[in-house]
């Protein structure tokens, strides 16, 4: 009984070992000394403070900023553990929303932002992706096309001219990998980070470029 027994607890301790010891932490010191940024959840700082992730989109809201696509994640509702709340977002509870084409609350959301999204754009017809959520509701990057539907909106909230924001969303959209496999994204946060930073040179530039006002003599 001993004899049998002995070869599967040392198989088993040594498997254990391998792939459950030697294997991970190898394969993490190789991603953290290969690849750092990856292999640390590709974490996006400003000013030493860690404000998000390349692979976690966020709600933005305000006009002055570009939009991801919308999130159908939840959490627990604080009031009532037995039932949960919208959380755009939630890295903690990733999913989607599991509705079906023929879902009135599906359609009805949809219709809703549709709307409002032509009201703001009429002359363009609306990206699919600026009105439907991803499987994982985790989704960081919308469509070149997602991102110019939004460019009269941050262009009027931020005085900036269009052509300057469009020359910003030509510098942080990414081609598909090795040219076939996938299709071009923009990162939001990204985009976003880019579009703070733009923002003060191109005010600037725009009170350089402007007439001085005329100059009153005090002394007439």
């Amino acid at each position: 009984m001993l004899s049998q027994l002995r070869p599967a607890i040392v198989l088993f301790a040594l498997f254990t070992i391998v792939t459950g010891l030697a294997y991970p932490l190898a394969i993490t010191g190789i991603g953290a000394k290969l690849f750092p940024h990856q292999a640390g959840g590709s974490l996006i700082e400003r000013d030493g403070k860690v404000i998000g992730s390349d692979l976690i989109g966020q709600t933005f809201t305000s006009e002055k900023y570009f939009h991801g696509r919308p999130s159908a994640t939840v959490d627990t509702d604080p009031n009532d553990a037995t039932k949960t709340v919208p959380s755009p977002y939630n890295a903690a509870n990733s999913g989607g929303s599991n509705l079906g084409t023929t879902s009135k609350s599906l359609i009805d959301r949809v219709k809703a932002d549709t709307d409002k999204l032509k009201a703001e754009n009429p002359d363009v017809a609306v990206p699919v992706d600026l009105v439907t959520t991803s499987a994982s509701g985790l989704d960081p990057d919308i469509s070149p096309a997602a991102a110019l539907f939004q460019l009269p909106r941050v262009a009027k909230a931020r005085g900036m001219s269009r052509d300057a924001l469009n020359q910003l969303v030509a510098e942080h959209t990414e081609p598909r990998w090795l040219g076939i496999i996938g299709e071009p994204v923009v990162n939001v946060l990204q985009l976003n980070l880019a579009l703070d930073a733009l923002a003060p040179a191109a005010a600037a530039a725009s009170a350089e470029a402007a007439p001085s006002a005329p100059t009153t003599d005090s002394a007439k």
